[in-house]
């Protein structure tokens, strides 16, 4: 899991994330702060899914974030 995607750019993605997971709070985004491992298990706990799955949703997300970068042309 790349953890520096989410944590570089919290402030950013986070609305990304409250849309993707709407179940997670305002205090959850708090705890989270940008660390992945920390989201997988909020995702964990608010879906009541196993740890590889929250794991492997929250690396799906960063990969996502990764190719829509990858997509955005940069303005000079």
């Amino acid at each position: 899991m790349n953890h520096d995607t989410i944590a570089g750019q919290w402030k950013q993605v986070s609305g990304k994330i409250k849309e993707q997971w709407g179940k997670l709070t305002d205090d959850d985004m708090k705890v989270v702060e940008g660390n992945a491992d920390m989201l997988a298990g909020r995702l964990q706990e608010r879906y009541g899914i196993a740890r590889d799955e929250a794991e492997r949703q929250v690396r799906e997300f960063e990969e996502d974030l990764s190719m829509s970068r990858q997509k955005t042309p940069r303005r000079h």
